[in-house]
């Protein structure tokens, strides 16, 4: 099973164009380059993410400014 061979491609080709006319064939194929990129975009980020170490969350220091007292309107 050496996948698809040149006459298969050919037999592909053939009935795509039988489907769609030869006036849809570009719009499909470029439709089809952008999933693909999009594709493989999307596949990249995820390996990259996997890479990069786990973040670790940093602590207030305990020297920071207490927050401000809210105001109170007159009862």
């Amino acid at each position: 099973m050496g996948g698809i061979g040149a006459s298969g491609l050919i037999l592909l080709i053939l009935i795509a164009l039988l489907l769609f006319g030869p006036n849809k064939l570009p719009e499909l194929g470029k439709a089809f380059g952008r999933t693909l990129r999009e594709f493989k975009k999307g596949a990249n980020d995820l390996m990259d993410d996997s890479e990069r170490p786990a973040r670790r969350e940093v602590a207030a220091a305990p020297e920071a400014e207490p927050l401000k007292a809210e105001r109170r309107l007159p009862e």
